[in-house]
């Protein structure tokens, strides 16, 4: 009698291949967003790549080797805020990927871009960039960099991830005022602006913060794995069944926007059955989001 086919381990292969394959397309798309047109009209996008860029354009080193070695110290103090092994290897590929791809394709590509025009190469660089993000974002990983110092600074100074966002970005483009001009800042401000609302649209929508609701009869282990991994708190909703009028269990999430693709993932493997719903909320106060304090 032959053995029942091991169909959750092929899907689990699968899965995984595909969130690879997002995450690796989404450094490719990256990366043609920096070679295309913000490293020839000296733009920059906040992070270490920006700050790559200034370093390349002082002393000539790779745009992508730089942006590489930038993000090894982060990733090493970052570990533990990246959502664990699984979704750490995921920022890790994005990572060498990116810097890869941006190398070899200032090798190929004209380089002074396709562009001169400071607009064009805002709006096309911004909204490659950003579509390049959301696509790492639905692979489950994060582009390093900005991503790593958010989470560290919520963590460790309880400075909210969006003002995090805002404070390492903002240094950079201050920076690159200082090195390129301040013509070109203020439309780095522009870039970074349409990269982020394009990573938003492409991975989760147009929300600033999501809200997950989970009827589930597993509560507890989905909100330890949420706590686990994503270092969030859940809370237990008692609920009832409106048809059957059996008690059910509802738990109520707050995330960020990168972290709605890894809670399904949490969900599936632990009650596959669970009924979810993904909302999108306007603000978040409290605890490892904006504080509640005026």
């Amino acid at each position: 009698m032959s053995s029942p086919t091991p169909v959750q381990p092929v899907r689990s292969v699968w899965r995984n291949a595909r969130d690879y394959g997002w995450v690796v397309l989404g450094s490719l798309v990256q990366a043609l967003a920096m070679a295309l047109f913000l490293i020839p009209s000296l733009l920059t996008s906040g992070g270490i790549s920006g700050i790559a860029q200034i370093i390349n354009y002082f002393s000539g080193w790779p745009v992508g080797l730089m942006s590489f070695i930038g993000n090894i110290p982060l990733f090493i103090v970052g570990w533990n805020f990246l959502g664990g092994r699984r979704f750490a290897t995921r920022t890790l590929i994005s990572m060498v990927f990116f810097s890869l791809f941006t190398d070899l394709l200032l090798v190929f590509l004209p380089a002074r871009g396709v562009t001169d025009d400071l607009v064009l190469d805002t709006l096309y660089g911004g909204l490659l960039l950003g579509l390049g993000l959301g696509l790492v974002y639905r692979g489950q990983g994060t582009s390093g960099g900005s991503d790593i110092l958010a989470r560290v600074l919520n963590r460790n100074f309880r400075i909210p991830i969006s003002t995090s966002y805002l404070l390492v970005d903002g240094l950079v483009v201050l920076g690159s005022g200082l090195a390129f001009g301040w013509d070109r800042a203020l439309y780095g401000l522009g870039v970074i602006y349409l990269s982020g609302i394009t990573a938003e649209a492409i991975s989760e929508g147009s929300g600033a913060f999501r809200t997950a609701m989970i009827v589930t009869n597993r509560p507890q282990e989905i909100a330890d794995a949420v706590s686990r991994v994503l270092e969030r708190g859940a809370t237990i909703l008692n609920g009832t069944g409106a048809y059957t009028g059996e008690p059910r269990s509802v738990l109520y999430v707050v995330l960020t926007r990168s972290e709605v693709n890894q809670v399904k993932q949490l969900v599936h493997e632990h009650d596959p059955a669970a009924f979810m719903v993904i909302g999108q909320a306007h603000e978040a106060l409290g605890e490892g989001f904006l504080p509640l304090k005026r």
